[in-house]
Formats: structure tokens, C-alpha cells, sequence
């Protein structure tokens, strides 16, 4: 068995091709359900397109939720911390702001690390991971004959197994199939989530001499953008600033010249960059199927994130986590078990613990969208810095807040 950056790498032509679950993506939602379900005594195979360890485009702070789920050591992994925060509404009106104790409430961490220390947790806990494995699909059970490999034999209707087709390689099988390869993967699509938000990131990250990398060492930078409902942040992470925009796909070219401008106003449009990259992300519907038979989908295949942050890692590790425990007790069972029990149960589950915060980040970004300007000065006073930091260390949410009268009749007259 060969090895890819600290991982155990199996191959796909070998005779063992039958699971009891198979994860689909090696993201943080990939390693949280795969570690899972492992630990519970599954036996899991994750299933990689790319080569690890890889880059993902991902500002990489880790708020507070995400230090809490994470689960493993993240000493080692942790770029930079932060503990005081610069404002600004389009590169005006910048207010900045601290602790006294200079006591960090953000970590910041480089995708590529993250994923790969998540994914070797997986493996320690049992996972075996396959990686340059793309899977082309879900077969249905019966489906066409001319859609499968020769030699291949069609599942049974309803036969309490999930088949998983793989470029190049035999068909895998397994009880249980977590779909976490991404909004536009294969699982998403078999389940037929549906997205009601779909926004674009514009990302770099930037090589700077020891003087620029002091200038912003402990401090986070977020401007709240020119066009409707975006914002732009910098990152510092020592010698690198990862630095970016996100914001409504359909106003794409006026966030490449918001993007443009930004990265020429921290003066950073000559310095080297290791990473220049765009992303998608998609925010689910409210009555988005997470489930569809033996197959679950958890973080970005979900459409779990903030809808106004659009932070993804706290939704990924935690739904990720829930497939994985609902996939374990699910993949011995048959139809009418406690394992099927087991699989029904894992949409409620969700909508129970995440539903509440993206419904809230959907209010607060209305309300961002039309006042923008009005949100920063509401966030930058004191009273409500303080409760902006609570929120990033995970000691509050935007949810519990909103069931304080007072704040959710504030946030309704900002959105009209």
C-alpha cells in the first residue's frame, strides 16, 4: 500500500470493493462522517478525485463551532491566530478594534493541512482512503444495462445496497453512501438538492516581505463590499495573506473589479502569488432533500453553510459527523430496522441543529444586503463588537440572538 502525504493510499482494482459505508470526498464533511462512522465500528472507504494532500480555495479561519467539532490537535496545523479586528465599508469608515489581553478568537489554518490531518484521523480510526478515484455515479437499482461495464450485473431492486461506478475501476458497493463531494458532485446531484443561493469567491494568496506580514500579524481585515450583500476579508497566516471576496454569482464581473480593487488598496497587486483562484459556493433551499435511500449528503453536497458568512467548515464538520454516526448504525439494517431508522432520522437531525442558524443567517444577510451601511456601524460600536467576537468564537450564534426581541426587531427594519 503506497503512501500520499502521510495517507495510506489502497488501489481501486482490488477484490475488495464491498463496504458497509462509502464517503464521497475528502473534505472536512468527508474526514468528519468517515472518522464517524469508523469509530463506530463501520467499515468505511472514502473515495478522493484528487491526489492528497490538495488545495481548496478556503479563507481557512476557523471559528469557534469549528475549533469545538473539529476533533484532533489543530497545534500543529494553526498558521496564525488573531485577536483584534480592522472594519471598513469599501475601504472607508475603518474602525479597529481589540483585546486587551491580545487573547486570540480566531485561528487560521490552510485548507491543504486541515483536510489532510482530518482525512489521517479517518484513517487511524479505520477508513481506508482511495484517492484518485473519480466516481461517475450512483447506478439505480435495475437501471440501464448500457450504462454499466461489461461483465457488470445489475443491483437488485431495493436489494439494501448502493452502488458506486468509478472511472477506470471496478464498481464499488456499499450499505451506506455519504455523498461530500462538493455542491456540484455527483451525490448532490443523485439526491437532487436544490440551492436557492449561489454565490461566487474570488481568492488569493499573497507572498509579503516581513514587514507587510508584521503590519497585519493578529489582525483580521473585513470590508463590507460595494456590491449588494458582499464583503472581502484578509487573512494573515505569517508570511502569506490570504485574501478574497464573496458575493451574489449573478454580479460576478462587479466582484472581479471589487476583487481588483481590494487586493490594489492593501497594495499587494505585484506580490507573488501561490494561489489565485474562483469557487462557487451554494446555500440549500429550505425544503432541500439531505437524504435519498441508502444515500446521505452532509457539508458543501448539502448546501450547509451561512448563508450571510458563508462559513462552510463549521456546517461541514458537523453534518459530516451526523452522517457518519447515522451511516454506521444505518449500514447493517434493511428496510423497516433500526438501521433504516437510523438513516430517516439523520434529515431531522440536521434541520434540528443547523436549520435554525442558516435560517438566521438568511435574516441577517436581508439585512446586510439593504443597509450595509448601517450594519457597520452597528457591528464596529462597542456593545456590538463585543457581541460580533461571541459569535466568531462560537459562544453565541446569530439564532440564539435573533430570539432576543430586541434584536430581531432591529434586524426586520434593517431588512426593509
Amino acid at each position: 500500500m503506497a503512501r500520499q502525504g502521510g495517507i495510506a493510499v489502497g488501489a481501486i482494482d482490488t477484490p475488495d470493493s464491498t463496504f458497509d459505508v462509502i464517503v464521497v470526498g475528502a473534505g472536512p464533511a468527508g474526514g468528519s462522517a468517515a472518522r464517524a462512522a469508523a469509530a463506530a465500528g463501520a467499515r468505511v472507504c472514502v473515495l478522493e478525485r484528487s491526489s492528497m494532500p490538495r488545495y481548496k480555495t478556503c479563507g481557512g479561519g476557523l471559528v469557534g463551532l469549528s475549533t469545538d467539532h473539529v476533533g484532533i490537535d489543530l497545534a500543529g496545523l494553526v498558521r496564525a491566530t488573531a485577536s483584534s479586528l480592522t472594519m471598513t465599508w469599501d475601504g472607508r469608515y475603518t474602525v479597529s478594534r481589540g483585546r486587551p489581553d491580545a487573547r486570540p478568537w480566531l485561528a487560521m489554518v490552510m485548507r491543504t493541512d486541515l483536510d489532510a490531518a482530518l482525512l489521517a484521523a479517518a484513517q487511524t480510526a479505520g477508513a481506508i482512503v482511495r484517492t484518485g478515484v473519480q466516481v461517475l455515479g450512483l447506478p439505480e437499482p435495475g437501471g440501464d444495462p448500457a450504462d454499466r461495464p461489461a461483465g457488470a450485473v445489475a443491483p437488485g431492486a431495493d436489494d439494501g445496497w448502493v452502488t458506486v461506478r468509478v472511472r477506470g475501476g471496478a464498481e464499488l458497493r456499499a450499505r451506506v453512501v455519504i455523498g461530500a463531494d462538493g455542491a456540484s458532485g455527483r451525490c448532490s446531484t443523485h439526491v437532487g438538492v436544490r440551492c436557492d443561493q449561489v454565490d461566487v469567491g474570488l481568492e488569493g494568496e499573497f507572498v509579503v516581505d516581513a514587514a507587510l506580514a508584521d503590519r497585519w500579524a493578529g489582525r483580521l481585515l473585513l470590508d463590507w463590499g460595494p456590491v449588494p450583500g458582499s464583503y472581502g476579508w484578509l487573512f494573515p497566516k505569517g508570511r502569506v495573506l490570504t485574501v478574497g471576496v464573496i458575493g451574489d454569482r449573478a454580479q460576478g464581473a462587479a466582484l472581479r473589479g471589487y476583487y481588483e480593487r481590494f487586493v490594489e488598496r492593501l497594495g499587494l497587486t505585484a506580490a507573488p502569488r501561490q494561489h489565485d483562484s474562483g469557487h462557487l459556493t451554494r446555500v440549500r433551499a429550505v425544503d432541500s432533500p439531505l437524504r435519498r435511500g441508502r444515500v446521505l449528503v452532509a457539508g458543501d453536497a448539502a448546501g450547509l453553510l451561512d448563508p450571510w458568512t458563508r462559513e462552510g467548515i463549521s456546517f461541514a464538520l458537523r453534518s459530516g459527523r451526523l452522517a457518519g454516526e447515522a451511516a454506521a448504525v444505518g449500514a447493517p439494517g434493511a428496510a423497516g430496522s433500526v438501521g433504516s431508522a437510523a438513516l430517516d432520522a439523520y434529515p431531522d437531525r440536521v434541520e434540528a441543529i443547523l436549520g435554525p442558524e442558516m435560517a438566521a443567517g438568511r435574516e441577517v444577510l436581508g439585512a446586510f444586503t439593504r443597509r450595509p451601511g448601517v450594519m457597520h456601524a452597528l457591528m464596529s460600536g462597542p456593545g456590538t463588537f463585543g457581541l460580533f467576537t461571541r459569535l466568531i468564537e462560537g459562544r453565541t450564534t446569530v439564532a440564539r440572538q435573533l430570539r432576543r426581541p430586541g434584536v430581531r426587531a432591529a434586524v426586520a427594519a434593517l431588512s426593509r
